[in-house]
């Protein structure tokens, strides 16, 4: 299998531009399902996790094809399959989301436990919940779920826990259904509105998208229709990975084609912490301060700190001045990786399994070390280039999951990082 061998200290400096957000392309090409006819999606980002929902959507029934201009066009014409094929889905956690728009289409789906990283218990009752509400009957057996609607109404429905991929699950599986659906304590992630927004041009009829109440009216199955190319939005967490991998070592790194108002809370944190940022329309450069500061963070939904930095945020806090404290509250086992952090010469002291104390600053050295989840991978990417001497970073199929050729774009910032 694939690794990077990283040699560590070199400062890094010009300019790398974000790709389109994976937590985008993973919503808008199972929402193809609610269409009669073609779907365009633009500035998709090439990683393996879309790769894997243009299988599933391929295995099912759609006809999908990618473009050498990061386009790809969809058409659902013919009959589809309710079928999510298993060894496909159980391999990335977005394969759930799939799972609603072809309940809302076909009355009929069957799926396995989804996969993905490793981060501790991610319970799929919220989907389940929500499909019963509205009028779902659910069987789980022992290869999966298999879900049957012979007709899916409108329902008001509360989220116990603030769940991304539920609000936009249940919000596509409601496009399609009888009746008004209602939405309560849904996530708020620029991802959901551009979503709701595209859907709404091709006829849905959805309010409240970025809200913590959203309201849709459902078109009785009746398809929806494109008149235009649905375009992915830069991806906050890329953007937030560079500008954190700048305060580090960065001595003028720009972030391009990125939303800057996806970052406030992150910008907010660094500028604290004395991180030199400038900004303008689609662009945020970061430099290296002479003396980085501690922070203490604690994750939570957005617009707070997300709890896909916070990884990457704790290896900054290895090189600040002063003792920071890291709360997870998102996700149970996301802290796993501190162990092989130490291992590389930091000082953090776990306080309780969701907090840490980080001690810094700290020399790292380098060292082997394998990439347990998808975003702690890229916090050992970061780690290894502030390293003295080689580090290499096994499993990056974890890191190839959500940054696309990212050893290429490090590379043209005068990172020592090769693919072997």
């Amino acid at each position: 299998m694939a690794e990077f061998v990283i040699k560590g200290g070199k400062k890094l400096r010009g300019e790398i531009k974000v790709m389109g957000a994976k937590n985008s392309a993973l919503k808008i090409l199972p929402a193809s399902m609610l269409f009669s006819g073609p779907l365009k999606v633009e500035k998709v980002p090439l990683i393996e996790d879309v790769f894997l929902m243009i299988d599933l959507l391929k295995n099912i029934g759609a006809e999908v094809k990618l473009t050498e201009e990061r386009i790809i066009k969809i058409n659902v014409a013919g009959q589809i399959g309710s079928d999510l094929k298993k060894d496909i889905a159980e391999r990335f956690r977005g394969s759930i989301v799939l799972a609603g728009p072809v309940l809302a289409r076909t009355g009929r789906v069957t799926f396995p436990y989804p996969g993905g990283c490793v981060i501790g218990k991610r319970p799929i009752d919220v989907f389940l919940d929500g499909w019963a509400k509205m009028g779902a009957r659910v069987r789980k057996g022992a290869s999966g779920f298999d879900i049957l609607a012979k007709r899916l109404l409108g329902t008001d429905f509360t989220f116990k826990n603030v769940s991304v991929t539920g609000t936009e699950t249940l919000m596509m599986t409601a496009v399609l259904a009888r009746g008004k659906t209602i939405l309560r304590n849904a996530a708020l992630e620029p991802e959901i509105p551009s979503l709701a927004e595209f859907l709404n041009k091709s006829g849905a009829k959805i309010k409240g998208a970025g809200t913590p109440i959203i309201e849709i009216i459902g078109t009785d199955g009746k398809l929806l229709s494109a008149s235009n190319a649905f375009k992915v939005i830069p991806d906050r967490i890329e953007a937030g990975d560079f500008l954190i991998l700048g305060a580090m070592i960065g001595e003028k790194i720009k972030v391009a084609d990125c939303n800057p108002e996806h970052l406030t809370t992150l910008i907010a944190i660094l500028k604290s912490l004395g991180v030199k940022i400038k900004m303008g329309r689609g662009w945020v450069s970061v430099s290296k301060p002479k003396i980085l500061s501690s922070s203490d963070i604690k994750t939570k939904e957005y617009p707070g700190f997300v709890t896909d930095l916070q990884a990457p945020f704790t290896v900054l806090m290895t090189q600040a001045h002063g003792e920071s404290i890291i709360f997870e509250t998102v996700f149970d086992g996301r802290l796993n990786y501190v162990d092989d952090l130490n291992r590389m010469g930091a000082k953090i002291s776990p306080l309780d399994p969701h907090r840490v104390l980080v001690h810094g600053p700290t020399p790292l050295r380098g060292r082997k070390i394998e990439s347990p989840d998808l975003r702690a991978g890229l916090a050992f990417v970061m780690a290894a280039l502030i390293a003295k001497g080689e580090s290499i970073v096994k499993n990056i199929y974890q890191i190839d999951r959500g940054y696309e050729k990212i050893e290429e774009r490090l590379q043209k910032l005068g990172a020592s990082i090769q693919r072997i």
